[in-house]
């Protein structure tokens, strides 16, 4: 029975959620600079910087090395 309530809350969880079509008058909302996720693109690249450099990750979105910080 647990299982069977899970199940038809998930499937009502997942139905609930759908894909929109944005309408033409709705665009200038989507198209506004603040909607943007890379607002500032010097913080973004000094982020990913640190954030590659701390996950000693080498080569990930131009970021050269990995570790030491030195590059």
């Amino acid at each position: 029975m647990k299982f069977l309530s899970l199940s038809l809350f998930a499937l009502t969880a997942f139905s609930s959620v759908s894909c929109t079509n944005v309408k033409p008058w709705e665009r200038g909302r989507l198209a506004d600079p603040l909607m943007k996720p890379a607002r500032d693109p010097l913080s973004d690249s000094i982020s990913e910087h640190v954030w590659f450099t701390r996950e000693a990750f080498a080569g990930g979105r131009g970021v050269g090395g990995g570790g030491c910080g030195c590059n």
